[in-house]
């Protein structure tokens, strides 16, 4: 098996993802549901696809032939993860996402025994947020004594893509979780935090991302919690299948992102710091086929991993014009 593929190649950040992993000089295959833009991809990248939806178990089993690493960017990742993850089980390739969503992960635990008994990896999160924040809390955890507690916010900008709003409007929740003594618990989802990214002080609302499953499994920090701070155009509203497919090169280069965190001990010590990065459109895919590229190449732990655990706290800062720096603390404050 030594083949690449990547699900969902067609789409906005798939199609990104592909092309790097191609300049990369990896062994691609472009699949999804849909032939014809499948097939303009293959012929512009010089690769073969496959299509094949995922209703059909035998369907992903003919599709997953020859097939070492499995990225899948077909979102929503609630209706996409489970087979596909399901099938990379079943044929022994390993498997990483670009998901946000907790779900994927929460499948990501409960397939762990069987991942390890397989010799199969999932590695959801592979690019996107959870990279950049996974890197960030080991940054912070390193600088200081076992960490306790994480809180930390993500700073969204810029326009969203269509797939994005769509994948959200999706998986909207009135349970807003975070981590306490090692459990999710139901917190106040009107609790504004301020957080500083590197320009003062901004408000930040709680929010359910799957940081407080992978920041949990690689700080073993027994509380987490996290925030977003969003400016811009980065909720749209009306309809969505209006939205262009996704925002420019020049809006990306525009709206950088950012993350802001402290962490604290058990007696009460803090480190906080702040990463900042290249906005989350052009992060995912690079950092995705980063991280398909050192698994083909052997980077690989059997069962449910992260990306800051698996490659390191350095991961993120491997991505262009990725920085971490540390702040003085408080690094966030209650509103």
């Amino acid at each position: 098996m030594t083949h690449l593929m990547i699900y969902g190649a067609a789409g906005f950040t798939g199609r990104m993802a592909a092309t790097h992993a191609k300049a990369m000089g990896l062994q691609i295959l472009v699949a999804g549901r849909d032939e014809e833009p499948l097939l303009a991809l293959a012929e512009e990248l010089g690769v073969d696809h496959r299509v094949f939806a995922l209703d059909d178990a035998a369907a992903i089993d003919i599709g997953l032939t020859d097939v070492a690493v499995l990225l899948n960017c077909a979102g929503p990742f609630m209706h996409t993860a489970e087979p596909l993850m399901l099938g990379a089980l079943r044929n022994r390739a390993h498997y990483l996402d670009i998901a946000a969503e907790l779900d994927s992960y929460r499948l990501a635990e409960k397939l762990d025994r069987a991942a390890q008994a397989a010799g199969v990896m999932f590695l959801p999160g592979s690019g996107g947020s959870v990279a950049m924040l996974g890197s960030l809390a080991g940054f912070a955890a390193t600088q200081g004594a076992e960490p306790r507690k994480v809180s930390v916010a993500l700073h969204v900008t810029g326009s969203m893509s269509r797939g994005s709003a769509i994948s959200a409007s999706q998986n909207l929740t009135t349970q807003t979780l975070a981590r306490v003594a090692g459990t999710l618990v139901d917190r106040e989802p009107s609790e504004l935090v301020d957080f500083d990214f590197g320009k003062g002080m901004v408000a930040c609302f709680p929010v359910t991302l799957p940081d407080l499953i992978t920041i949990w499994r690689s700080t073993g920090a027994s509380d987490v919690e996290t925030f977003v701070h969003m400016s811009g155009n980065a909720f749209p509203e009306g309809d969505l299948s209006d939205l262009p497919v996704g925002p420019t090169g020049e809006e990306r280069n525009a709206n950088r992102y950012q993350a802001s965190i402290r962490v604290t001990d058990a007696s009460g010590s803090t480190v906080c710091a702040v990463l900042d990065t290249l906005n989350g459109y052009s992060f995912t895919p690079l950092a995705a086929a980063e991280a398909a590229r050192r698994v083909m190449s052997g980077e690989v732990r059997p069962g449910f991993q992260t990306p800051a655990g698996l490659f390191g706290h350095e991961f993120a800062e491997t991505i262009a014009d990725t920085r971490i720096t540390l702040l003085d603390a408080p690094a966030h404050t209650e509103a």
